[in-house]
């Protein structure tokens, strides 16, 4: 028997492969040796600790406005709020808490909604889904200027691309047990 067609279903586990994978490369993060860090490196950010920020902040700015929030470019003020790397996940797990708490509450009609997103001195208004899949997209691109960085420090770069469909399973079980899921949850 086909399941009926679900259109929320691939922000779910969208938000949720995003947060495995934040989990998974801030885990990594966590390893680097003193100074590595916030190191110079080549990048469209200047460093791993400003890269994670920047998806940090951008982050904010986007469930703010998927939320009905007005913090606009207020998010990113400070550019850099988090020196601290266990401060900065932590930061990031709670954006990637709500983030998934609104994709689980989608019905499909909230998927064409208008979102507005206050952009200081306008207001762009775009579908909700639209809003979805470039924020998505934006946590991936960044992750993987991240994942490079990676490459020239003393730890070695995590996989970040095992969490989608359900052969994944065994390599994704450690950040599914890290964060107290199901893979019924996940494959849902």
């Amino acid at each position: 028997m086909t399941e009926a067609y679900d259109p929320t279903r691939v922000f779910r586990k969208l938000a949720r492969a995003n947060a495995l994978a934040n989990l998974r490369l801030h885990k990594a993060v966590a390893l680097l040796q003193p100074g590595e860090f916030e190191a110079s490196r080549t990048g469209f950010f200047p460093s791993i600790r400003a890269t994670l920020n920047h998806i940090l902040v951008v982050d904010w700015f986007y469930v703010d406005a998927l939320e009905g929030g007005t913090l606009g470019p207020k998010a990113w003020e400070n550019a850099e709020p988090f020196a601290d790397a266990a401060e900065l996940r932590t930061a990031q797990a709670d954006v990637d808490r709500r983030l998934l708490e609104l994709c689980d509450n989608l019905t499909s009609g909230d998927l064409a909604r208008t979102v507005e997103v206050h952009r200081g001195s306008r207001i762009q208004t775009d579908r909700l889904d639209d809003i979805l899949s470039h924020l998505f997209q934006h946590q991936t691109h960044h992750r993987g200027q991240v994942h490079a960085m990676l490459s020239g420090t003393s730890v070695k770069p995590p996989q970040l691309d095992e969490f989608i469909v359900g052969d994944d399973r065994a390599a994704r079980a450690m950040e599914m047990a890290d964060l107290g899921w199901s893979e019924a949850e996940l494959m849902g």
